[in-house]
C-alpha cells in the first residue's frame, strides 16, 4: 500500500510544472498533459480504492464471517420497514 501512495504522490508532483505552464502561461500543450495526468490519477485512485476495500473485506471476513452473515438480513428487513414507515407519514406543515 505504501508503494501505491508513493506512486500517487510522484504523479501529483510530476504534474505541478504542467499546471503552472497551463494556468499561468496559457500553454495549451501543458493543459493536455494535465488532463492526461488527471485521468491517470483517477485510474490510480480507483485501483487504490478497490485494494483498500478488498483488504478491509478480507480482514472483516476473517474475524466475524458467521455473525455478519446472520445480521445482514435482519438489518435489511428493519431498514426497509423503517423506510416505508417514514415515507407513509410525512410531516405536517404548520
Amino acid at each position: 500500500m505504501a508503494n501505491n501512495f508513493g506512486k500517487l504522490r510522484d504523479l501529483v508532483h510530476s504534474l505541478e510544472a504542467d499546471f503552472e505552464k497551463f494556468y499561468d502561461k496559457g500553454n495549451s500543450a501543458a493543459g493536455t498533459r494535465v488532463r492526461k495526468g488527471m485521468q491517470e490519477l483517477k485510474n490510480m485512485a480507483q485501483e487504490i480504492r478497490a485494494e483498500v476495500q478488498n483488504t478491509k473485506n478480507s480482514a472483516t471476513g476473517d474475524k466475524a464471517a458467521a455473525p455478519a452473515a446472520k445480521a445482514a438480513p435482519a438489518k435489511k428487513a428493519a431498514g426497509a420497514a423503517g423506510g416505508a414507515a417514514k415515507k407513509a407519514a410525512p410531516a405536517k406543515k404548520k
